[in-house]
């Protein structure tokens, strides 16, 4: 492997990771903060997509438009959680699975039935569609260098407000004790809305990145909610910080696996890894309320 093709690879991985950290990320929050397992995590990385596809061909300006889908898919996560959805939280796991997936169903269905069978496009800026220079003779496209630079400030971000904010003291508090936090005044119900709504936002945000990259189509969030799921095992659940490590060694993993094996030994190296870590670490890397 040449110096060019490893650089290039490990941007790809690196980018492929930081992608599924940020499906993971809400993922583990909701998970890990609340006990619930959501299944239809994969269908809000669906909507975020089909979204965006939409308001760009309404708006023609990309930024507008991924803010608009990322609100609105955070707007649809606020909306499940407070109608449905807390219903569930004392409720067994497999109660919880059973919900989530008739919502992929209804979900994929809803998306037929609005956007139809055939693919979205989805059209970058000019900015984002040129490819940049990396290394003398080897050019890399410029978006996946921005969905790289994103996700690193959305994990910052996601640290900072966790560790070092009221609301994440209050979240840190409510995964802890919930009817003790509830005593001291704070609105659990309301933190836990708004961690499901930004974890449905974040999903959101990762379809968005990921639609000019492979087809905005319908079932496109079942392949990345098995990834996701995988991330969160080996991350630690509750951990941001293991969500981010695990996201990039899987990331890592997979990209060099499809270049250096074949098909049949690539596509299964990421669970290896998963049985591997967890045979030492049963609770994943980082296991963490938060």
């Amino acid at each position: 492997m040449t110096t060019g093709l490893f650089v290039e690879q490990s941007l790809n991985g690196l980018q492929l990771g930081v992608m599924l950290f940020l499906v993971t990320a809400g993922l583990t929050l909701v998970f890990g903060i609340m006990d619930f397992i959501n299944l239809a995590h994969g269908s809000l990385f669906m909507f975020g997509a089909f979204l965006a596809a939409t308001f760009v061909k309404i708006t023609g300006i990309f930024w507008l438009a991924l803010i608009l889908a990322v609100l609105a898919t955070g707007l649809i996560g606020f909306v499940m959680e407070f109608l449905v959805l807390r219903r569930f939280y004392h409720r067994s796991h497999l109660d919880q699975v059973l919900l989530t997936f008739g919502f992929i169903l209804v979900f994929n269905d809803i998306t037929r039935i609005i956007w139809g069978s055939i693919p979205l496009p989805m059209p970058l800026p000019e900015i984002l569609s040129m490819p940049v220079q990396i290394m003398p003779g080897v050019m890399y496209p410029s978006f996946r260098i921005a969905i790289l630079v994103l996700g690193l400030i959305v994990a910052l971000c996601l640290f900072l407000i966790i560790e070092r904010t009221r609301l994440g003291m209050w979240i840190r508090a409510g995964a802890s004790d919930r009817q003790m936090t509830s005593a001291l005044g704070v609105n659990v119900g309301l933190v836990f809305t708004l961690v499901f709504a930004a974890g449905a936002a974040l999903a959101a945000l990762a379809g968005i990145m990921s639609g000019p990259i492979s087809a905005v189509q319908i079932g496109m969030g079942e392949p990345i909610l098995i990834l996701a799921l995988v991330v969160t095992v080996i991350g630690g659940i509750g951990s941001v910080k293991g969500a981010l490590i695990a996201a990039i060694m899987i990331g890592m993993v997979d990209t060099f696996g499809r270049v250096m094996f074949p098909p049949a030994i690539s596509s299964i190296l990421i669970y290896l890894l998963m049985v591997l870590i967890l045979a030492f670490r049963p609770r994943g890397l980082f296991p963490a309320n938060v």
